[in-house]
């Protein structure tokens, strides 16, 4: 049985964590391609960064801009590391994603309330090291 993916929420892009960074892509993602910040995006400590909206996507979809050098604060090792470039799918049921991962042997990894309540996301990687998030919409 396949996951039940209902979109693409974001991709995670990786900048550094300086305020020079942080001012160019602000700079890039605002005032060169036009995107809005969505200032919703919760304090992550010790990962400064925002979280960019395409226009006109429903639900939205965005980019989020994540500083960090090596591993960051939040990272349970090199591979663990929700900072690391990856594509967020949105799932009908996380719980029944996980089942899913399990029953195929695909190891994953969970981050439970890190970027908000109730907020678990999913971490796995494709055969190729490539990493996905999933997560299911708000209840």
């Amino acid at each position: 049985m396949a996951l039940k993916v209902l979109g693409m929420m974001h991709t995670g892009l990786r900048i550094g964590p300086g305020d020079a960074d942080m001012q160019k892509a602000e700079w890039f993602y605002g005032d060169l391609l036009g995107l809005s910040n969505d200032e919703k995006r919760p304090n992550i400590p010790g990962i400064p960064g925002f979280w960019a909206e395409l226009p006109g996507q429903k639900p939205a979809q965005q980019i989020h801009i994540m500083g960090a050098e090596g591993q960051s604060p939040v990272a349970r090792s090199d591979k663990q590391d929700p900072t690391r470039m990856h594509i967020a799918l949105l799932v009908e049921d996380i719980e029944e994603a996980r089942a899913e991962l399990t029953r195929q042997g695909v190891e994953f990894w969970v981050y439970e309330s890190l970027v908000g309540r109730n907020s678990d996301q999913v971490f796995f990687e494709d055969p190729f090291g490539n990493m996905f998030e999933l997560q299911q919409p708000p209840k």
